[in-house]
């Protein structure tokens, strides 16, 4: 029941958050902005987004994990239905940081308690099968393009953002925290000390295997928001096709291939682990190896046809990493951290993940094809894959 509550969240926090890309022209029918401002839109909701991850991950990890994620998912509804009535590019700007404040504290809280509930040899399928909520989300994305054609641009976020309200309350009646392990504690030995904001970013920062693990979000982040951001945009005009149209094959390709890649790679590491300690390491290097390929051929073609081809390729490969990335936190980070290591890490990811949608717009204004972005990206998922190889030699396989 947790995971499918979970999973529902996720799906709306993306959905959210990425419809906006797939409706560029309506909104910029109906507000006038650069194509650099545009990337602007997607680039500030990452900043502030990452700026409050951290932060988010450190109450999750202090306080009751499910009312964070039970506030998070009514604030960021609330202002999902607000996005509708902005008519400025500065309006527009505006609701765009408060979605990124708002959505910050759901996913650190939600991964961080679905490894809570799942201990064992479900882990990564565990944390899957909530990530696959993301992309379901993606994928249903692209609907925010096909209602903008019929309805106007801010159609979908008056309906969406009705939804997540009344989800909200749903979560309220049923979202618990996972019960506490009771352990026998000797007789004058302290309790565990509480979570200081301090110690844990001190703990963080000084060990050298989650530093390794920042940069290959970093890396891995720039991949990730430049497909987001733009692929919609190639497909568009790379093979003449309507907005609608790009935005929906695009979206429903790569993220539902993502769901099935997550699944498949969180079940793939969850078996390998009871013979092979590092399978989760070693699941989402292979997935990347394969998806820098396809990233190459998608952004090289003119067939439809073979990028589609390539676009799920990618999907399916390249999400392996997502489904295992908790559990190899919990691999290498003190136990009392989990949800502000996935705040810090997300915090580094959506900066350089956002600067690289920008500079993507900036080509654009300066006539650079969009395929150069996508070049770039198949060599970052190579490097990113050599950073988690490096990990093999400082994870250990635990289970609490």
């Amino acid at each position: 029941m947790i995971v499918g509550l979970l999973w529902g969240a996720a799906c709306l926090n993306y959905l959210d958050r990425l419809m906006i890309t797939t409706m560029r022209g309506s909104i910029k029918d109906a507000i006038p902005m650069t194509e650099a401002q545009f990337g602007l839109l997607t680039s500030v909701f990452l900043v502030v987004y990452a700026i409050a991850s951290p932060f988010a991950g450190y109450f999750a990890d202090k306080f009751n994990r499910s009312r964070v994620i039970i506030g998070s998912v009514f604030l960021w509804s609330v202002v999902t239905g607000l996005t509708a009535f902005a008519q400025t590019y500065e309006q527009l700007l505006a609701t765009r940081a408060l979605m990124g404040l708002s959505e910050a504290a759901c996913m650190p809280a939600s991964v961080a308690l679905i490894v809570d509930y799942h201990r064992g040899p479900t882990r990564s399928v565990a944390s899957g099968l909530l990530l696959s909520g993301a992309m379901a989300g993606g994928a249903l994305g692209g609907l925010g393009g096909w209602l903008a054609e019929g309805h106007g641009w801010d159609y979908a976020f008056k309906i969406f953002g009705v939804i997540g309200i009344v989800y909200s309350f749903v979560m309220l009646l049923l979202l618990r925290d996972a019960p506490a392990i009771e352990t026998a504690t000797p007789l004058g030995k302290p309790a565990a000390p509480a979570v200081r904001l301090s110690e844990a970013f001190t703990s963080l920062l000084t060990n050298r295997a989650y530093l390794v693990m920042l940069v290959y979000a970093c890396v891995l982040g720039i991949v990730a928001w430049s497909v987001a951001g733009w692929m919609p945009t190639y497909i568009q005009e790379q093979f003449n096709l309507s907005q609608g149209k790009a935005g929906l094959l695009t979206t429903v390709s790569v993220n539902v291939a993502a769901l099935f890649g997550m699944l498949i790679g969180g079940t793939w590491a969850d078996r390998w682990s009871r013979t092979q300690e590092r399978a989760r390491i070693y699941v989402p290097v292979i997935g990347m190896f394969i998806a820098a390929p396809a990233v190459l051929l998608l952004s090289s073609t003119s067939v439809l046809g073979l990028a589609l081809t390539g676009l799920i390729l990618y999907g399916v490969t390249r999400f392996f990493s997502d489904a295992n990335m908790m559990p190899i936190l919990c691999m290498i980070v003190d136990s009392r951290y989990r949800a502000t290591s996935w705040g810090i890490s997300t915090f580094f990811s959506c900066v350089i993940g956002g600067a690289g949608i920008y500079a993507g717009g900036l080509l654009r204004d300066a006539h650079v094809n969009v395929s150069r972005i996508f070049q770039f990206a198949a060599i970052n998922l190579v490097l990113s894959a050599f950073l988690l190889f490096s990990l093999r030699r400082h994870a250990s396989n635990r289970t609490a």
